[in-house]
């Protein structure tokens, strides 16, 4: 091959790589509908940080191993059924409030948030990196699985969410085959100060029902309010169900239970009395969302009645 030859092939084939390249467009920033309005995200985010317990769940499941995370209520770290798969995640403040200097220090590409964020804190947030804050209330029907679509979009994960909500779904579908028509369930959190009646409609009260439990609210809890005012003793018949799944945070709480379970209240309940009072761990049953959340939480269950844990 002459000289001219081989020059005039070397450049058709810069030639060929330059039109490759300007015939692939960039990929367009996606563009998420937030609780504040529209944010737009590039790429694919490498250093999460998450300020909610849903959303640090979300990320794992995801496939994604945020930075940052905040501490679970009734803890100093993140919940117990997260904390093997964050091994030495650093904790940037609580469920109530975040420390902006510890979220700065992370140098974050994207902070995913709850709905309950304020539009104070938001502002602040939204000038250190992308902040994303759901639309949907948090006591909503579909509440963790539009969080988990909204930071999947996020995180550019949409097919992985996807397959998450149907796993769950079809597991839901197969455990609540086998609970009898109307047996009813109850979510209770043991504190210090006495019993708090959980919502139906916070995120176990939802597992619960899709898992084919009747769940009913009581008169006493508000439609904006997570669960109950503290029962007394002699109030122990707002508990009494079906079932009782009974959950505690902490220490304190398992001691408080502990010593309540002595009291010939608690023994006339008639769920004690056929057995199915189920303790739970309170960070994951009455703290926690999304979808890893729902499949333990599913497991609780499906091993309290006695079933195969995995279909």
């Amino acid at each position: 091959m002459s000289f001219f030859n081989g020059r005039r092939s070397a450049l058709g084939v810069i030639a060929m790589l330059v039109l490759a390249v300007f015939a692939c467009p960039a990929q367009a920033a996606r563009a998420l509908d937030t609780a504040y309005g529209k944010v737009e995200i590039d790429g694919s985010p490498e250093r999460v940080v998450t300020l909610y317990e849903g959303a640090l769940d979300a990320a794992v499941a995801l496939g994604t191993k945020p930075v940052a995370a905040v501490a679970t209520r009734g803890g100093n770290s993140v919940a117990n059924y997260t904390q093997a798969r964050v091994p030495g995640i650093a904790i940037v403040g609580t469920a109530r409030e975040s420390n902006i200097e510890a979220v700065v220090a992370q140098r974050p590409d994207v902070i995913l948030a709850s709905s309950n964020l304020s539009e104070p804190q938001y502002r602040l947030l939204s000038k250190i990196a992308p902040t994303v804050v759901p639309k949907n209330a948090a006591f909503g029907p579909d509440a963790w699985q539009n969080e988990t679509r909204l930071f999947a979009r996020a995180l550019d994960r949409e097919d992985k969410a996807a397959q998450l909500i149907a796993a769950f779904d079809k597991r839901a579908e197969q455990i609540s085959a086998q609970v009898p028509a109307d047996t009813e369930a109850t979510l209770a959190r043991w504190m210090p100060q006495g019993p708090l009646v959980m919502s139906s409609k916070i995120f176990g009260g939802r597992v619960l029902a899709a898992a084919g439990f009747e769940t009913a609210d009581h008169d006493d809890i508000a439609d904006d309010r997570p669960h109950s005012d503290p029962l007394s003793l002699e109030n122990l018949d707002r508990i009494d169900s079906d079932w009782l799944f009974l959950a505690t945070l902490n220490d304190d709480g398992e001691s408080a239970l502990a010593k309540a379970r002595t009291s010939p209240a608690f023994e006339r309940l008639s769920v004690v009395q056929r057995d199915h009072v189920v303790p739970v761990d309170g960070q994951l049953w009455t703290s926690a969302s999304g979808p890893l959340a729902a499949d333990a939480i599913l497991d609780d269950i499906a091993r309290a009645l006695g079933i195969a844990a995995r279909p």
